[in-house]
């Protein structure tokens, strides 16, 4: 039986054991430096500075083609029938759309291309076309009824006035910007087709109030209201084109006025069409 009697053994060589390690200390592990990209650790475990995270491409730096490589310009010519292409020219507030809506209407300035240089927007202009749309196909057919009641005539809808209205509006906002691009390339004073379609679309904005006010049954003020509206509308384009097209050369006139005159010519055919409404 075993006696109550207990041995302590220190540092001793027992038979069949393995010897005890001598305390040696602390003892600083060190580790070389190694070549990895050290990521910052996940937003759960608290904010990180902007100095401690990753460049914006650290983590498709190898999935992005080479630039002027055939995969490039395919991605990039593939990219214009996207969605994501378009966005950010959708990306305006209200505040923004009612700033340069204010700055149409004040043509004289000509400091909207210099607002708008680095944000162009197709949002104003889409619904700026598409309201003049509704508004000239109402104000026809409110015209038109109100006229007929007082004859006690019968009355027809004509759904021909809003597929004119949408062809010649969305037609004029999208043609017309193209071929003055076509135009500047030519004379190399190339400038943005989207600024080019923003600045076309609010420059249509004055027409909106001037339907309004076409429902004055003379035909005097009716000729007042489009001439003012056209003449704004052209001036608002010529004083913020003359700019960019003096680097034309000695054509940069000749050019400003085919501007000013082809809106001039708009303002006419509305006032035919849109402005004037027969029973």
């Amino acid at each position: 039986m075993m006696s109550g009697n207990y041995t302590a053994i220190d540092n001793e060589k027992v038979s069949g054991s393995v010897p005890a390690a001598p305390d040696q200390g602390h003892v600083a592990v060190k580790f070389a430096d190694s070549d990895l990209q050290t990521f910052p650790p996940s937003e759960a475990q608290g904010k990180i500075s902007g100095a401690s995270r990753p460049p914006r491409d650290a983590d498709d730096t190898f999935s992005k083609p080479v630039s002027g490589s055939e995969e490039a310009q395919q991605s990039s010519w593939f990219r214009t029938f996207t969605i994501a292409a378009y966005k950010p020219y959708f990306d305006v507030d209200t505040a923004d759309v009612l700033e340069r809506i204010k700055y149409s209407l004040f043509p004289f300035r000509g400091t909207f291309t210099e607002k708008t240089a680095n944000s162009p927007d197709l949002y104003g202009p889409f619904w700026i076309c598409t309201t003049l749309i509704f508004v000239a196909a109402s104000i026809g057919t409110f015209v038109t009824y109100v006229a007929h009641k007082l004859k006690k005539e019968q009355w027809n809808y004509d759904i021909n006035l809003v597929t004119w209205a949408a062809g010649l509006f969305y037609g004029y906002v999208i043609i017309v910007p193209l071929c003055l691009y076509v135009i500047l390339k030519y004379f190399s004073a190339p400038a943005g087709l989207v600024q080019l379609f923003c600045l076309y679309g609010y420059s249509l904005f004055v027409f909106i109030p001037a339907l309004c006010m076409s429902v004055v049954p003379l035909d005097i003020f009716r000729w007042v209201i489009a001439g003012v509206a056209g003449f704004m509308s052209a001036t608002f384009l010529a004083l913020n084109l003359r700019a960019h097209i003096m680097s034309a050369g000695e054509r940069w006139f000749f050019i400003v006025a085919g501007i000013f005159v082809l809106q001039l010519a708009l303002a006419v055919v509305l006032k035919f069409y849109l402005f004037t409404v027969s029973v």
